[in-house]
């Protein structure tokens, strides 16, 4: 059975189909697996080699995945239904076979794996573009570019070899005719194939063109600073905060900056870069001034959070005449910010590190903020008692139902006290 290749097309004479994918789970245990029966069928029509649609389920589902080409079995590990990876297929021919222009399946993908980039271009509509190198998959194809554009190559460099030999067989004719013949040159030889003559050169599609231009940068720069080691990282966003700051818009750059901590993958260290750049002995004043930007990478992040009580603690060595006796105080003030939360502060008070500071100082800082976590403990404690007690309130609240009554009415019954007056009557020798 053959389904639309864009499934969000429902038109039944849509002329692009695919086969359904089959998939067949094999084996028990950790070694279980799901072939998929027909993959060589379904990548034909998708005019994608079988590997790429098989990896990506892999990249999707976290699996490894097997590639067996002679025998045609292409396997993803583990046990997966064919109603679930056909719709992850659907999202693999979104990102990597329509053509973002005309939604059409007739595309080819251009991979240069010396420039780290994939081209995209549409037969349908003419489209050109770059596609987006940020997924997993990218790196795959990268490495194992389609065998079609090899192909090319080699027809391109037949060519070459083609119009050498016509140039020294002209040069030599022309040698034995006359001197005063003067070659072509090289501008007017016909080697422009590439060149699109019927460009358009309208301001939107010069600036559709600077678009795609300025992506393909970002994406180029993205993966080779990817590539850098975590201290190269760290440093590039130490040195993007301190310009952002030296320029005067630190305080509305919370999202840029938030972006090229996660641009360069260390969203989680930011708030230790931060506290430096950020912050000084005036440290209660700045919290609230720059709540936003520690809000933007502490939020749910208990890591980011123990990166900022680092943070807090080269603070204190830097000023500690000043931030030493306060620190209970600027404890507070990170937790009513909710920059911290009392998890992560409870933990923090349990050990005393010296991974920022000397454990000396560090000593001494949680000795010091021994009050501020003991009023923390004793909140926890009253919390979960006034907890207990409406649950016991609500266990004595009845529901009572009269017939005659338009409304129910909640009544609260108090506990039957045990009647002592029959035990009193009893003669125990009697008994």
């Amino acid at each position: 059975m053959s389904v639309n290749v864009n499934r969000s097309v429902s038109d039944q004479f849509y002329r692009y189909k695919m086969p359904r994918l089959i998939a067949k789970v094999e084996g028990k245990g950790n070694g279980i697996k799901t072939v998929i029966v027909n993959m060589v069928d379904v990548a034909k029509a998708l005019n994608r080699p079988p590997t790429y649609p098989t990896k990506f389920f892999g990249c999707e589902l976290g699996a490894q995945t097997q590639f067996d080409a002679k025998n045609d079995r292409f396997i993803v590990n583990g046990s997966h239904e064919a109603n679930k990876l056909q719709d992850m297929l659907d999202g693999f021919i979104r990102k990597f076979v329509l053509c973002p222009e005309c939604d059409n399946p007739e595309t080819d993908l251009h991979v240069n794996p010396r420039k780290q980039t994939i081209g995209n271009s549409c037969k349908a509509c003419g489209y050109r573009g770059m596609l987006d190198t940020r997924h997993k998959l990218c790196t795959f194809i990268l490495k194992n570019p389609p065998e079609t554009e090899s192909g090319s190559v080699k027809k391109e460099k037949d060519k070459k070899n083609r119009k050498g030999k016509d140039k020294e067989n002209g040069a030599s004719s022309g040698e034995a005719g006359s001197d005063n013949l003067i070659d072509a040159p090289d501008a007017v030889d016909g080697d422009d194939d590439d060149v699109d003559w019927g460009e358009e050169t309208t301001e939107e599609a010069q600036r559709r063109r600077m678009d795609e231009i300025s992506e393909h940068a970002k994406n180029l720069t993205l993966t080779e600073d990817l590539e850098k080691t975590l201290e190269e990282r760290v440093n590039m966003f130490y040195n993007f905060v301190k310009q952002k700051k030296e320029d005067g818009v630190i305080d509305s750059a919370d999202k840029d900056i938030l972006a090229e901590a996660e641009r360069l993958d260390v969203k989680a260290m930011g708030p230790l870069i931060l506290s430096e750049l950020l912050f000084d002995e005036n440290i209660r004043d700045q919290i609230k001034k720059y709540k936003r930007h520690f809000l933007r990478f502490c939020h749910n992040n208990k890591k980011a959070q123990k990166y900022l009580l680092g943070g807090f603690e080269c603070l204190v060595k830097l000023h500690q005449a000043q931030l030493l006796p306060r620190v209970p105080l600027v404890l507070k003030d990170l937790y009513d910010a909710d920059l911290l939360e009392e998890e992560v502060i409870l933990a923090w008070a349990e050990k005393v590190s010296k991974k920022y500071v000397s454990k000396e100082l560090a000593k001494e800082i949680h000795a010091k903020a021994a009050p501020f976590v003991k009023w923390l403990k004793e909140a926890e404690e009253e919390s979960e008692g006034s907890e207990e007690e409406e649950e016991e309130e609500d266990e004595n609240v009845e529901v009572v139902y009269s017939p005659s009554a338009r409304e129910l009415k909640v009544e609260t019954v108090k506990p039957e006290k045990p009647d002592n007056k029959e035990e009193d009557d009893i003669d125990i020798d009697a008994i």
